[in-house]
This record gives structure tokens, sequence and C-alpha cells, in this order.
């Protein structure tokens, strides 16, 4: 899937001339941890999340700040917390170095941002620079909640065990040898050797996510057993 799947569109924005007070009340108001900030001509400039808000004098939430801390964190960085805590305009207190995608990126790519770079949404431009929308961490659970069943429900035993072995080459993962496969109407038997528990567990789960498997049954030997377990 690509982010054009799955993103929201069209996206609520803010001007960077915007009080900071219209953001807390436009995140309210609409149910959202973060909205994009873009120019006079709509082009995107940054993002204003609730993070963004949270050390504020309003709510008493501002960060005291020591002379201890001052010489630990040195000037340039508590003058950039006292700017990002007092400032009242959406350009002093948005984060600018925003992290995006374009509506063709692959979900696996984006799921890969969330993760690399620790943040929850990515803004999705188009070519010219226009923001064409969002796509959030809950946006990729929606698509995992609305997946539908693989078409493919019947497939022949001898294509069952030809695909769960050519899944299995391909994963890293899997160290298994004198491993066989045998496939009886749907029912999936597994024998041979393998270097761990939680092999064993990739294994049954990739037999079982397979179009047509009816059971699954784990004849493994585990090489390096639980300790305290007897080796089989």
């Amino acid at each position: 899937m690509q982010a054009r799947d799955v993103m929201a569109s069209p996206v609520i924005t803010i001007e960077e001339s915007a009080d900071v007070r219209d953001v807390a009340r436009l995140l309210i108001e609409n149910r959202i941890s973060a909205v994009p900030v873009v120019d006079d001509t709509g082009k995107l400039v940054g993002i204003v999340s609730e993070a963004d808000l949270m050390r504020r004098p309003e709510a008493g939430t501002e960060r005291p700040t020591s002379w201890w801390l001052s010489l630990l964190l040195g000037d340039q960085t508590i003058a950039t917390e006292y700017v990002k805590s007092h400032a009242m305009k959406v350009r002093d207190v948005m984060t600018r170095d925003v992290k995006t995608a374009s509506p063709v990126t692959r979900l696996q790519e984006i799921a890969d941002l969330f993760e690399e770079n620790h943040i929850k949404r990515v803004p999705i431009v188009s070519e010219e620079g226009e923001l064409v929308g969002i796509v959030t961490r809950a946006n990729i659970i929606q698509a995992v909640a609305s997946a539908r069943p693989d078409v493919e429900t019947s497939l022949p035993d001898a294509q069952i065990r030809t695909k769960l072995l050519e899944e299995l080459k391909r994963q890293p993962w899997s160290r298994a040898h004198n491993l066989n496969v045998t496939v009886t109407n749907g029912a999936v038997d597994l024998w041979g050797f393998v270097k761990s528990e939680l092999e064993r567990r990739a294994i049954t789960i990739a037999a079982e996510a397979i179009p047509g498997v009816t059971a699954v049954s784990d004849h493994l030997t585990c090489e390096e057993p639980e300790s305290g377990s007897p080796r089989r």
C-alpha cells in the first residue's frame, strides 16, 4: 500500500503567523495531536504538535532554569527553550525540520520514518510542493483493521508447501535444517531442527499465514531448549 491509500485529506492547517492560543484551540476542537504549518502560498514550512506546547507559562508547566542547568546546557540552548515556551506566534514554536513523503511512498517506508525519527505523523507533499494529505500511526493501524482476507483460500497442498518453503528461504532468521513440510488437505506438518523457540514460533506463523492452511502441527526439535528444559 502507498501513502495515498491511507492518508487523511484534506489536511487541517494553520498559518505561521497565527497565535499559539489558536493552535491550542485547533487541536482541541478537531481532536488532533498536531497540525501542519503553511506559509502565505500554502507551502509546508513546519508542524506544531502537543509536545511543542507542553512547556508554557500559561499552564504553569514552564521548565525552571537553574544556574547549574544553564552551565550544563549552555546559553544557546536555554535561550532556545525560552523562545519556544514564551513565544506567541506559531513560527517561533513550530518544528521546522519536518519529515515528509509523497503520495506514492510505500507504507513500509513511512513506518520506517516513524520508528527512525520517533515521530507520529508524516505530511504528504506532491511533486509541486503542495500539502495533499497526512499519514499518522493511527492511519496505518486503520489499514491493518480494514484488511480483507486474501482471496486465495483454496490453494492445492503442493502449492501451500512450495509457498511456505519459498517464504522461509527469504527470511534471514530462518536457520532450520533438515526441514520437511508435508501438507494434507490443508493441514501442515513441520519436521526438522530449529535453533531456538523463537524460530520455531516464526515458522509456525509463516505456515498459518498461507491461504488455504487449515491447521499446523509442529513436530520441530529445538537445538537450544529453554533454560531448565531437557533437550528433545
